[in-house]
């Protein structure tokens, strides 16, 4: 029985940032090369693209306002694939038709972190709009993809369509970006060390590691 308190780590990233997508996948690959390390992860908010309305706009319109054109963004998408790819992803940008606003998401993964299913509903967001293209402005995708999780449909459904928990997901991600961090993925480790970006699996065991003995050498003191 492990007596180490465990370490909190916060991911801050956003359901349609590919390299959150990757750097997902690599903090789950760095927590099992520590499986003994007590570690308590938790998906905080983070709007990569705030002016994105509620609604969502045509990728098209998203790519040329945010790149300049959408030929401008297929260099940048190659090597986001090809990084994708060494983790066993699959990301096709071609099969995304509508950029979605990502509150709705993050409310998902709110509400599915009650059942302990953050990291499945996150996942399953971001399997979705990644590899299969999915519309996550359209709230029928939402619903299933919080039922293949283990949400009830209809009761999500119901949630949906009110504006329970979009001040709190939006004053998280606020928070996020008034503490400074402009960069997704973001790892927090005990609320006190920041790492950005979607670092190499064993660079993050060796913080996870470094900070977890920290923790606990002044919790012994």
């Amino acid at each position: 029985m492990s007596t180490l308190k465990p370490l909190q780590i916060d991911v801050v990233s956003d359901v349609v940032c590919p390299w959150c997508y990757i750097g997902k996948h690599r903090i789950e690959s760095a927590l099992a090369l520590v499986p003994d390390v007590p570690v308590k992860l938790n998906f905080r908010p983070f709007f990569l693209n705030p002016w994105v309305p509620r609604e969502g706009i045509s990728r098209e319109a998203y790519l040329t306002q945010k790149f300049g054109s959408v030929e401008a963004y297929k260099g940048i998408a190659g090597r986001v694939v090809a990084a994708a790819s060494e983790e066993g992803l699959v990301y096709k940008p071609e099969l995304v038709a509508r950029q979605p606003n990502t509150t709705d998401c993050h409310r998902l993964i709110l509400w599915a972190d009650t059942i302990g299913k953050a990291p499945e509903m996150k996942q399953r967001l971001m399997e979705l709009y990644f590899r299969d293209g999915g519309d996550l402005t359209d709230v029928n995708v939402l619903v299933q993809a919080a039922a293949d999780v283990g949400l009830d449909a209809d009761d999500v459904r119901k949630r949906l369509a009110t504006d329970e928990d979009v001040a709190r997901v939006s004053a998280d991600a606020q928070e996020a970006a008034e503490k400074g961090i402009s960069g997704v993925p973001t790892y927090v480790f005990a609320q006190k060390y920041a790492v950005s970006g979607a670092q190499d699996p064993n660079l993050l065991a060796r913080a996870i590691r470094q900070v977890s003995a920290e923790i606990n050498a002044e919790a012994a003191e």
